[in-house]
């Protein structure tokens, strides 16, 4: 391997390789396991290489110096609906060195090497792996060190040309497979050195097989293979949204029945609406965790209590999507892998008894949730939330049906040179939480990013039911379509540099540019400084983190919010793309509301009013106290009035 010598200085370290033929990554790292552990876990890819469907040995030959040569036939997952999956051909070789070191090398079986021309499977793009594996030293008093070279030619010719990033990216290749096979591998080796059990009375074992359900059961459901059962259902004229069923035995099995009018119905089945669009100027990282926080945004209460009904045996009934808001959203950790890349978690959404209509369900849903991919900071991560909707006894048999979100980056098959490329990979290979890693990437600092977002929703339901779940299904999935792009619009970070999700409403001022306003006006009407910003530590940061609730709303007839700092959220219990449609009026009562009106020509005409402790309303109804508020005019470059602002200091809930 040019340029890797074994030893102490190489330890932990990731490179990428450029201009070569296809992608390709390689690594050194050092674990806790013995050469033989170690080279029974990678030789199992799928339990540690999430988009690898299956590795099947189809034969093994033994060799005349105590190893093995193996025929394998390897399939991988597409990423998206956009793009075929892929599969290989495969030979292995296993040899022992001299020194106790393994080695396993593997590249692709072709005719070009005298080699059989093997069959073409159906709804996969034959790819090649290039000379790739694994070298396996044992230390001294215990542990391996390990050598990974990845490459791979995947055939971006046979995917459209926007997509073609992700399978021309060796920094992909090096996230999915170098880098997820080292994490694995010191994960399984801290359990070993530090067995424990974690959330809920579940063993890691246990609660990364979960993970593994979770993260299969979607990468199934997004390519819908046949051979699993899979059948597509006509279009209904509009072709955003694929629509797949599977009534297969196998994929409903553990499923309990739902029953009508007393009696079990047989024909069970399972339905996933799914698709895919293209996203430009929004992090992934940034928007999944908006996704992951607010979930309120874009999800409906009916669709997820209907969804909880399929863990559960009783009457379920078909759901009208609409628009509503959740009872509160509780999220109680289970387990994170040791950089804290991926963490599973319960989602508790509470108080759902009052959407429940004519379904017998608690008042409590419980979704389990796989995240991963929220360091905005990392090179080349792929974000994604699965979730599936689970019974609160939690038992290890549970039928799990997933749905979720998976936003890959596409700027990343640039893969411009840079010296500090091979840090920024490694960086994410050290154990403990990874905090804000310094990155020299610029592809993830700046605004001007693409990115392909796959959606993919399953339901189950009775065969009698398809056409109207199939219905229910489209019209769910293309709403969630709409909130997303309403939401990566408010994200989007192109306008004001890195302060991602300070949009203000279109015709606004720039975010910077609102800031500067707001604290010269009321150094303007108040003769005071509102901030005190210190260092190179711009005025926009300074306010958004400011410990008193600031808000503004508009000159209209009917003044309504159009910017909020973090606290005036937080106060308000709402996010940025929902604060638009709350009215300055509905946060006050009565006696706040005739003040507001009997003060508000004073505002106007003197440029700032001061109010005393009084009492307001957050956008969910709970009354907030506040010592005191502060209302200015905010003036434009023009000195014109922009807008009215608010400050609410020490604020408190009642």
């Amino acid at each position: 391997m040019p340029g890797m010598k074994p030893g102490p200085d190489s330890i932990g370290i990731v490179a990428i390789s450029h201009g070569c033929t296809g992608v390709a990554a390689r690594a050194c790292g050092l674990v806790g396991l013995d050469p033989t552990r170690v080279a029974e876990i990678l030789k199992d890819r799928p339990s540690w290489y999430r988009d690898c469907r299956s590795v099947e040995v189809v034969n093994v030959l033994p060799t005349g110096s105590s190893g093995t040569i193996e025929l394998l036939y390897m399939q991988l997952y597409a990423p998206t609906t956009l793009a075929p999956a892929r599969d290989f051909w495969l030979l292995r070789y296993t040899s022992v060195l001299e020194d106790g070191s393994l080695v396993v090398c593997e590249r692709s079986l072709n005719n070009t090497q005298n080699g059989p021309s093997m069959p073409q499977a159906p709804h996969f793009v034959r790819a090649e792996m290039l000379p790739s594996g694994y070298l396996i030293r044992p230390c001294e008093g215990g542990g391996s060190i390990i050598h990974i070279v990845d490459h791979m030619d995947l055939e971006p010719w046979s995917v459209p040309e926007v997509l073609r990033p992700l399978y021309e990216s060796s920094t992909l290749i090096a996230q999915k497979t170098t880098m997820a096979a080292l994490r694995h591998l010191r994960q399984i080796s801290q359990e070993v050195s530090q067995p424990s059990v974690t959330g809920w009375g579940r063993r890691p074992a246990a609660l990364r097989a979960l993970s593994q359900r979770l993260s299969r059961g979607f990468n199934e459901a997004l390519n819908g293979f046949t051979d699993e059962g899979w059948s597509m259902l006509e279009s209904d004229g509009i072709d955003d949204v694929t629509v797949h069923v599977n009534s297969s035995p196998s994929k409903m099995m553990g499923v309990q029945l739902s029953y009508v009018n007393g009696f079990p119905s047989m024909s069970n089945a399972v339905l996933c609406a799914k698709a895919s669009m293209l996203l430009q100027d929004v992090p992934p990282a940034i928007l999944l965790r908006f996704l992951r926080e607010h979930r309120s945004e874009w999800a409906d209460s009916s669709i997820d209590a209907y969804s909880a009904a399929a863990v559960k045996a009783g009457p379920c009934s078909l759901p009208v999507p609409r628009a509503g808001n959740f009872g509160g959203q509780v999220i109680l950790p289970l387990a994170h892998t040791i950089e804290h890349e991926e963490f599973l978690e319960v989602i508790k959404l509470e108080n759902m008894a009052h959407y429940r209509e004519d379904m017998i369900m608690p008042s409590d849903i419980f979704l389990l949730q796989l995240c991963s991919g929220v360091d905005e900071n990392a090179v080349g991560n792929c974000a994604e939330l699965v979730f599936a909707p689970i019974d609160a006894s939690f038992s290890d048999d549970a039928p799990i049906i997933p749905s979720g979100f998976r936003i890959i980056p596409l700027d990343s098959g640039k893969d411009t040179p840079s010296p500090n490329r091979t840090l920024d990979l490694a960086s994410a290979l050290e154990v403990g939480p990874t905090g804000n890693k310094a990155s020299g990437d610029s592809s993830t600092q700046c605004g001007s990013t693409k990115s392909v977002i796959t959606i993919a929703f399953q339901f189950a339901f009775e065969m009698h039911l398809q056409e109207n779940v199939a219905s229910m299904a489209r019209q769910y999935v293309r709403g969630i379509i709409a909130s997303v792009q309403r939401v990566a619009l408010a994200l989007s970070p192109s306008r004001f540099g890195s302060n991602a999700g300070l949009r203000p409403p279109p015709g606004s001022p720039e975010a910077h540019t609102l800031a500067r306003w707001i604290c010269q006006s009321y150094r303007c009407y108040l003769g005071a400084e509102l901030l005190k910003c210190e260092g190179n530590e711009s005025i926009l940061k300074t306010l958004w983190h400011h410990s008193d609730a600031v808000l503004c709303c508009s000159l209209k007839a009917l003044p309504v919010f159009t910017f909020a700092n973090q606290a005036g959220l937080d106060m308000l219990e709402t996010t940025l793309v929902a604060l638009q449609d709350i009215t300055l009026e509905k946060i006050f009562d009565d006696s706040g509301r005739k003040t507001l009106c009997s003060e508000f020509p004073q505002i106007m005409q003197q440029g700032f009013m001061c109010l005393q402790s009084g009492i307001c309303l957050s956008s969910m109804g709970r009354p907030i106290s506040y010592e005191r508020a502060v209302a200015w005019k905010v003036l434009n470059e023009e000195e014109n009035a922009h807008c009215i602002c608010f400050m609410f200091i020490n604020w408190s809930f009642v």
